[in-house]
């Protein structure tokens, strides 16, 4: 498809540089079936069905972004995905200046050798030591925001709670899966109450989640593989849950492509562990998942092609303009959409 069909026009004031507070206060737009209406993310529990359940990332973000030097030359890095104990993938700001085994200081006693360049200007990093990556990187990095964000303003101490869910366990992602940042406990609690569950998987979110897509054709846009992880207690849940006529409801996109990664045509949710570089546009079957709670995405974005592949193009380029008229919140820190298809 062509890339210009998922395009359009966002003045810079709807992008949101602070999440609301309290968290659940984002507005919410809500397309159920043919209906729309505006509502806020607390009143989520009336808009769900007793039985449903919303399955939420408990992936945790590190503070993935790095400053150095090569000698005199200033290196930025993002990491975005473990390749091994001590080796990730990152991608490299000022990269013309760093070559295959140059060392890059990050400061608070951290390096690392660059490695296997690829053809995206990525370098693998290898990190000096045998202190645990995860450590070093609490010594000298910082939360990775999102770039249209970090361009904005500075990276502060909010960002460390403000960019993390309330489900953060499992440290390894450099993008928080933002959908999540609007649950309280105060919501979780009124959700279980009206009889709607909740269950947890893994996928590690990385920085090519941000990369815009540069084809001019769907088909040839090509998607950086994450890691994710369902276990077999939550596949049988999942399963149990529509089984009784309950709907699963992805919290996030992240928990969507890991879903649709571990469903069959069976509509059946197996384990699963290992990477995915699914790549959702219309056209595409859904089997995992019977709605979305998502933020507003970019224009011409893979995130804005998933949520059109799930309840059509013109109906989300309708949404969306009803949301920019309506002064909408878009982006990690902005407000939420719940589609039921």
């Amino acid at each position: 498809m062509n890339v210009d069909l998922f395009d359009f026009t966002l003045p810079e004031a709807c992008i949101a540089l602070r999440p609301a507070q309290p968290r659940d206060s984002a507005r919410m737009l809500v397309l159920d079936g043919a209906t729309r209406r505006d509502a806020v993310v607390g009143d989520l529990p009336a808009a769900l069905r007793p039985g449903d359940m919303l399955v939420f990332n408990d992936t945790r973000v590190i503070p993935a972004q790095l400053e150095g030097r090569r000698g005199n030359a200033r290196i930025g890095a993002t990491l975005h995905k473990r390749e091994g104990p001590r080796r990730w993938r990152a991608f490299i700001r000022n990269g013309r200046r760093l070559r295959e085994g140059d060392v890059i200081d990050f400061g608070a006693g951290v390096s690392a050798t660059a490695q296997a360049r690829e053809d995206d200007g990525s370098f693998a990093l290898d990190f000096a030591g045998d202190a645990p990556v995860e450590l070093l990187l609490e010594a000298a990095g910082t939360m990775p925001l999102p770039p249209y964000i970090a361009a904005r303003r500075a990276i502060d101490a909010r960002d460390a709670d403000d960019y993390q869910t309330m489900f953060a366990a499992e440290a390894g992602a450099v993008a928080a899966p933002t959908a999540a940042l609007h649950f309280t406990p105060a919501l979780m609690a009124a959700l279980a109450a009206a009889g709607i569950e909740h269950a947890t998987l893994t996928l590690h979110v990385g920085a090519g989640t941000f990369l815009p897509v540069k084809a001019r054709d769907t088909a040839d846009h090509r998607m950086h593989a994450e890691w994710g992880r369902i276990d077999a207690a939550t596949a049988e849940r999942l399963n149990a849950v529509r089984a009784r006529g309950g709907r699963v409801i992805a919290v996030g996109t992240t928990s969507l492509r890991l879903l649709e990664s571990a469903a069959g045509e069976d509509r059946m949710i197996r384990p699963f562990e290992g990477d995915t570089a699914i790549f959702i546009t219309p056209g595409y079957r859904f089997c995992g998942i019977d709605g979305l709670m998502t933020n507003f995405h970019l224009p011409r974005s893979t995130l804005f092609m998933l949520v059109s592949a799930l309840m059509g193009v013109d109906r989300m380029q309708a949404a969306y303009a009803h949301a920019i008229a309506s002064g909408y919140r878009f982006y990690s820190y902005g407000d939420a959409s719940l589609l039921l298809p």
